[in-house]
Formats: C-alpha cells, structure tokens, sequence
C-alpha cells in the first residue's frame, strides 16, 4: 500500500468507524430516492455547513456544554453521522468550570479554506473566536480570539477572490444594548484578527426586526448574506445582496413559515454541492426538543435563492443527487460502552474534570460521585452527562451498578432542562432507596421535591474492612412521548415496573431537554461512590 492511500486510510477510519449507525427511533432516508424533514431531529440549533466535494461538514451552537462544536458528517445532507467536536473546554476556565447555562458558543460558522477547516462563533460575553483543523474530525486549534468585546454574535467569515477577508456578525441586544443590525469587518488574510472598523450594513429596523444569524457568501459577482429576521416563532429568511462586500444591500424575503407549522424558519446554511444543486439547511423550534435541522431545495432561477416550494418550507423531497450511492445513518445514540473513548453523542454541562469519571477497559463508564452541598438543585450540577433528545417519541434505558461507600451517594437516570426529573438511587444506612426527584423552575433556584418509591436491598457488599461498599444492580429506563417522559425499573432486565409520576419536558436555557446520568453526594466524609454503566439504548 503505497504512502499517499495509507493516509487517506487512516484519515477516513474516525468516520468509517461510526458511520453505521442506525436509529431505530428516527431516520429521515425513506430508502426510496426520498426524505422527510427533520434530517437530523434533534438539537442542533444554528446549524451551518460546509461543502469539501461531495462530503458535508455541520457544525451548530453548543453553548456551556462540552465538548462543544460537535462536526457531523454527511454525504448526501440527509444521512448524518457525528465524527467529533472542535472544541474541548471553553475559556476562560474558571468561569466555565461550572455551569453557565445559555453563554459560550452561539451560532458557529464553518468553512474551508487553502486547506483548512476554520470555525467561527461569537461569545456574547467575551468575543468573536475561531479554530482551524487540517481535517474536519480534528485535532483542532487551541481558539483564537479574534476580537476581543460584549455582544457580537453569529460570526461568519467570507475569503473573496483576492485574498482578502471579511468577517459579518449580528448583535446581541441582551449584552449590547442593540440588535437588528448586521456589521461587516475587515479581517486579516488569515482570518486571526480584525484590520478595520466595523460597518452598519443593513439594519432591520421594524419590517425586518430581530435580524440576526448571517451567513456570507459569493456568487455571480454579488456578495449574499442569507439571515433570518423576525424572531424563531414567527420570522422568516431573507436574502440580501450587494456588489460590494460592504452594501448598500437589496434584500428579498426567500422563506417563510407559509401553512405549514415550520417556525422560523430561522437560520441556516446554503449548500452548492459539487453536482451543481443548491440546498439550504435551516433549523424549526420543537419546544422541549430543541431546534431541529430542516432540509429546502432551493431554486436560482429568479436571481433569488426561493427555498421549499416557492418560499414555502417541504416536509418531503427527493434527495440530493450524488455520484454514488449512499448508506443510511444517523447520528449516534446508543452507546455500549466497549470503547475506551466517552462516545461522541455525550456532553458534559461544563468544562470536563477527571474526578467525575471516565471510560474503563473492561466495557462500561464509570461516574463517581460529585460533592454536591454548594448546589441549589441540579441545574448547578457540572458533572450530568447528557446527549440530545432523538425523536418526538423514545425509549432510554441502562444497566447499571451503582456503589455506594456511605449514606446520601446517589446515581440516575435524568431527564435534564428548565424543570427535571430523574430516577435515582439513594444510599440510606444499609439499603438503597429508589426515588424519583423533579424540579419545577431549577433555573430559578427552587427546590427539589423528593419521591421515595420503593426501599432495595443490596445486591452485593464489599467483605473488606477499608471502605467497604454496598451495590446495587438495577435497569433504569424512561420512555418519552408527545412531550412527556415515564421512568421504570428493572430488576432483571426482563419486567419492568412504572416508577414515579409523569413529567413534562421542558427545554434549557437556548438547548433542548437532554437524557442522560447524575451522580452527586452530600456531606462526603470519605471514598466518593459512583455509578458503572453497561449500557445505554435508545429504541421505541
């Protein structure tokens, strides 16, 4: 094998490995030429994308959790499949270290450019920053910060044809004071810094207000931002273009909610793909789902980039051309836990710290126990370990051994936003109480109210005098429809009993609810405890 392939081989691996994937919960390819929209239904909010021939890279707000940035890959735009995240822990730590629910990273934007991948995405407290990668699955660059200041959002980057680079951003009015305004920048070629002041170069003023999340582009000589205005409930896309990178600009309306119930349909990004068809990926608020991503035709013909069926958004379509044939997929779910790498589709609430756990080489994750005394409720919780909701309707269940060294160490299954709700075991003396704690307004500091609903023994204790501990083996699942979530239990992993009273989802702060695991301690005098899971599925 000659060097040039070996290389390309190895490249290649990181995807090759999670490209199988197949939800059983949803999947947009309906095997006949056609989809169906959502492409991806889950939370991928502010979605942006970039073409490299006929492979597609996406990226979409993370804000505090992490890793953030996460990269997608596809190869028609409808299948999808997650190879990794260009962001690993947010600056400045301190601040980051714990949970900062809705600040970090708002609205990316990715490119390519002479060989390299670059991000872009405004902090709207701390600035516009950017990494860069040789190859999309990464490694990444350690970020740059680009322009230091409160309040610029929604950065996208244009190289022009000489060379030169020019950055539009939007304006956050909770942190300037302003909003409705796009601003065009000179950058440095190398797209690290600012070499000019910013320019107004449209402002929406009442007919386009909340103009925000622009994305930049050229073609036939016209320089082309593509944004949303009018809010994520009732907005719609603009088109705008201008002969000059700094306007004035003309704009036209090129989407819009229509009779369909597509919110929005708010920002996105504009695909021209390598057998010359264009496509726009956009996403549509589901509440406590999250902002899930769409896929639109989108026709030139006019001069204009008209998307859907005459500015009016499609639920089904045929499928982007390609030059060969595609495989159905989907981003990951389910997780075995046989890799000693934490599985792509999982995020932490905060910067990642060692003591809340890692992988283990003998097939499961182990969680420990996080000191939880000076926390509120669980929204103050930094170490839950969470992935997106997958579809309107789900099933998640696990195996798992929880061990506890002393009184109060517990572990779950949690339902995780606004409100919360999970299904935890509870060390009380030399038992184990199974109970189930929702929340109401966790933002707001409110207290949990705790539901005991059945007292376990052990299933198995340490026989050693130092730090012996007691365990329990158990199947949590919680099943999730029409915007409710129902736990149970198992013993067996055969018959399962309801557990607890039904609990609405309700979506964080600009993210969807998120389903995953807590483990916390109070008033820990010695070892912490900690969860070993075995498994985690999703299916119907």
């Amino acid at each position: 094998m000659n060097r040039k392939l070996i290389i390309a081989c190895l490249t290649l691996m990181p995807m090759l490995a999670t490209a199988q994937y197949r939800s059983e919960v949803w999947c947009p390819d309906q095997g006949d030429g056609t989809y169906v929209n959502p492409v991806i239904n889950a939370d991928y909010s502010d979605p942006d994308v970039c073409a490299v021939g006929e492979d597609y890279y996406l990226t979409a707000s993370s804000f505090n959790c992490i890793p953030g940035l996460p990269i997608l890959h596809s190869k028609d735009l409808v299948n999808w499949t997650i190879i990794g995240h260009a962001l690993q822990e947010q600056q400045p730590r301190a601040l980051f270290d714990r949970p900062q629910h809705g600040k970090g990273v708002w609205a990316p934007s990715i490119r390519y450019h002479e060989g390299e991948y670059f991000i872009y995405w405004g902090d709207p407290d701390h600035g516009v920053f950017m990494v860069k990668a040789s190859q999309p699955q990464g490694p990444w660059s350690e970020p740059v910060c680009v322009i230091a200041g409160r309040g610029m959002i929604d950065t996208t980057p244009l190289w022009d044809d000489d060379g030169r680079c020019y950055l539009v951003n939007g304006w956050a009015n909770s942190r300037a004071g302003f909003n409705s305004v796009l601003t065009v920048r000179e950058l440095s070629a190398d797209g690290t810094r600012a070499i000019s002041q910013p320019r107004i170069v449209f402002d929406g003023g009442q007919e386009n207000h909340t103009t925000e999340g622009p994305k930049f582009y050229k073609r036939d000589g016209y320089y082309w931002i593509l944004c949303p205005a009018g809010g994520v409930a009732m907005g719609w896309q603009l088109a705008m273009r201008s002969r000059s990178p700094y306007g004035p600009y003309e704009w036209k309306k090129v989407m819009w909610q229509g009779k369909t119930d597509v919110n929005g349909p708010h920002q996105g990004a504009w695909v021209h793909t390598e057998l010359g068809e264009d496509w726009f990926l956009h996403f549509h608020d589901k509440g406590a789902y999250g902002r899930v991503v769409y896929l639109q035709p989108v026709d030139w013909s006019s001069g204009w980039p008209m998307m859907g069926r005459g500015g009016e958004p499609l639920m089904q379509y045929r499928k982007p051309k390609t030059s060969t044939p595609t495989v159905i997929c989907n981003p990951q779910e389910s997780d075995e836990f046989n890799n000693t790498e934490l599985g792509k589709q999982w995020q932490w609430h905060a910067n990642y710290q060692q003591l809340w756990g890692m992988p283990t080489a003998d097939g499961h994750l182990r969680l420990y126990t996080a000191d939880a005394d000076s926390m509120t409720n669980l929204w103050d919780a930094p170490n839950l370990l969470l992935q997106k909701t997958p579809a309107d309707r789900f099933t998640a269940t696990t195996k798992v051994r929880i061990a506890s060294k002393e009184e109060r160490q517990m572990g779950g299954l949690i339902v995780m936003g606004r409100d919360y709700s999970a299904l935890v075991v509870r060390r009380m003396g030399d038992s184990f109480l199974l109970q189930q704690l929702t929340c109401i307004d966790a933002e707001h500091g409110q207290p949990e109210q705790v539901t005991t609903l059945a007292t376990l023994e052990p299933t198995d204790r340490d026989t050693i005098d130092y730090s012996p501990a007691i365990y329990m083996d158990i199947y949590l699942r919680v099943q999730v429809s029409d915007g409710q979530a129902r736990f149970a239990y198992s013993m067996d992993g055969r018959r399962y009993k309801d557990a607890g009273e039904r609990f609405r989802l309700k979506e964080g702060k600009w993210i969807g609810a998120k389903v995953g695991y807590v483990a916390q301690c109070w008033q820990r005098k010695s070892n912490r405890g900690w969860i070993d899971a075995d498994w985690f599925r999703v299916g119907i």
